[in-house]
């Protein structure tokens, strides 16, 4: 298996090469992949996974492999990529609210909180809501114009990259000359993993699960549906002043035993954990002429996206987006943190209530520290599938990383 360095060399990715600047006022296409694991495409240096489209937006873009979502659960995550801000600060850190309580309950938590297209609209931005959102009507984030109108996951919205593409062309042709911001969240490689037979044609194999079939499968009609989306703005001549912004909501990793040993056909060390499996995103930025495309190792954040996205559209952040600028490299960072939760609420108003780990990444070294039970350290470069568990060989170092968690969050 080739390194990621070396793949994104071959693609062109370092090669440096500068384009004339955009004009004002970028357009914005954020592409949020749904439950893949951080290292199931090409330019990730997956030996058997096809992403043709992405391997090539990588080979464009400014290539973040180490960034990270603070919470490994998708409406929280989806939350804090809208937000920019934690879990416990937007408040939406479960999918579902306690039994007996309405999912209205919940709604106004975004609906009150700045978002991306809602302070993109002083700048005369119309922007569009397909795929997964879990806040009811698309207006609750600040869109204009959306597609899902009601629901838990995206309901209307979510026939999005499995049916059609067509709802964002036509998007895309109705602003004209205004700027644009468009949410492509399609439930993409998310199950159902049905793809079309001449996908899964290419990864049937008798040495190989069926299952795990169907899931790289899916992943390259995930990459389809983002070549059909890029292909439109070049046609339309939008590449120059558009930037593409790409990450996973939630990690994945495929369960192939014959029972289920979580809430879905995932393994325990990924979706709804604090194992990189869960957390782990490649973030991708492509920005012709302004943005150098590159590999850049600095630890990344899923709260970085808003302001970085709204500095690059001329909006100043307000102060609860705390987040650094990805279009700067290196980051004055040397940690990233996280918060996780149950999957259905205890308390609608409390996140403490609801939490089950924190975790901090400082370098090499993350720790987990559970509600309940022991904390977890890892030296995750040297063990990416954080098997090694070092807590009880360096307390020093745990105590010191939970200083700094604590003083991060104390969780209370």
């Amino acid at each position: 298996m080739r390194s990621l360095a070396t793949l994104l060399l071959l693609s062109g990715c370092a090669s440096g090469s500068q384009e004339a600047p955009p004009a004002a006022r970028p357009n914005v296409v954020l592409i949020v992949g749904d439950d893949q694991h951080w290292g199931d495409f090409g330019f990730m240096g997956h030996a058997g996974i096809r992403t043709p489209r992405l391997d090539r937006l990588a080979a464009e873009s400014l290539v973040y492999p180490n960034a990270y979502v603070p919470t490994s659960l998708c409406r929280a995550s989806l939350a804090t990529i809208l937000t920019g801000q934690y879990a416990h600060q937007h408040k939406i850190c479960c999918n579902d609210p306690p039994d007996g309580v309405d999912r209205a309950a919940m709604l106004p938590f975004l609906r009150n909180s700045p978002t991306i297209p809602r302070l993109l609209q002083a700048k005369g931005y119309k922007s569009f809501q397909t795929g997964k959102f879990w806040e009811g009507h698309f207006s609750n984030g600040g869109f204009t114009h959306g597609m899902t109108l009601t629901g838990r996951h995206g309901q209307e919205g979510l026939v999005i990259g499995r049916q059609t593409m067509k709802p964002i062309t036509d998007f895309i042709e109705s602003c004209g000359k205004d700027p644009f911001f468009v949410w492509y969240a399609p439930m993409m490689p998310h199950e159902p993993h049905n793809p079309p037979e001449r996908l899964l044609s290419k990864y049937a194999a008798p040495d190989r699960n069926p299952k795990l079939a169907k899931y790289w499968a899916m992943c390259e009609w995930f990459d389809e549906t983002c070549g059909q989306l890029l292909d439109h703005l070049d046609a339309k001549g939008l590449r120059e002043n558009t930037i593409v912004a790409f990450v996973i909501d939630n990690g994945w990793i495929q369960e192939t035993g014959p029972v289920r040993t979580t809430r879905g056909n995932f393994a325990p060390k990924s979706k709804l954990s604090p194992y990189d499996g869960g957390l782990r995103s490649p973030i991708l930025i492509r920005w012709p002429g302004r943005a150098k495309p590159g590999l850049h190792p600095d630890l990344a954040s899923t709260i970085d996206l808003a302001p970085t996205l709204l500095r690059a559209c001329g909006v100043e952040p307000p102060a609860p987006m705390g987040g650094l600028d990805l279009l700067g490299p290196p980051l004055a960072r040397d940690a990233v943190f996280g918060d996780l939760y149950v999957h259905t609420s205890k308390d609608v108003d409390r996140p403490a209530l609801n939490l089950t780990h924190r975790w901090v990444r400082e370098k090499d070294w993350k720790l987990i520290v559970p509600q309940e039970g022991r904390p977890e350290l890892y030296q995750v470069e040297r063990d990416p599938h954080e098997v090694k568990d070092l807590a009880a060989a360096e307390p020093a170092r745990v105590e010191a990383l939970r200083r700094r968690l604590d003083a991060w969050w104390s969780g209370r």
